[in-house]
């Protein structure tokens, strides 16, 4: 007997996000946002878009919610979490990039409380705060050297 093909609302798929490391000396751009109530502190984060490439969307999240226009230099890391918050599997491309320039008017993503500069230490004491473990594990990964040239994304 055949196996009949899945429908699609029967794949599973993971959630695919995208997340920037942008550094000032040794400072990281985050943002603390609203998640469930509570604030939170993350990346400069987000979910990859319909007809969108991964260095596009790095791009995008981290002006829309940092109101900085970065440049992406490298891929820090591809990682696979299941999310404490929504039970979904992700799939998280994390870049390093470089602020160029800030908009310190442009209207930041609805959930976006702020957006900070914080050193790792600060980062680490946030503890539970923190968003996901990616937040720190990536940070410390791009402080071993972990620099993948982005043209291995084409």
């Amino acid at each position: 007997m055949p196996i009949s093909p899945l429908s699609a609302s029967q794949r599973w798929r993971p959630y695919v996000t995208v997340a920037c490391i942008v550094t000032d000396a040794e400072r990281y751009l985050v943002v603390e946002e609203k998640i469930n109530g509570k604030p939170v502190y993350n990346q400069p984060a987000g979910h990859l878009k319909n007809n969108e490439t991964l260095t596009q969307a790095g791009v995008r999240e981290a002006l829309e919610e940092t109101g900085w226009t970065v440049e992406l230099k490298h891929l820090v890391g591809v990682y696979q979490w299941r999310s404490s918050e929504h039970g979904d599997s992700v799939l998280r491309f994390c870049f390093a990039a470089r602020a160029l320039r800030h908009d310190p008017t442009r209207k930041l993503d609805s959930d976006i409380q702020r957006a900070l500069w914080l050193t790792r230490s600060e980062l680490a004491a946030l503890g539970m705060r923190l968003r996901s473990p990616l937040v720190l594990t990536s940070i410390d990964d791009w402080l071993g050297g972990a620099r993948w040239p982005l043209a291995i994304l084409s």
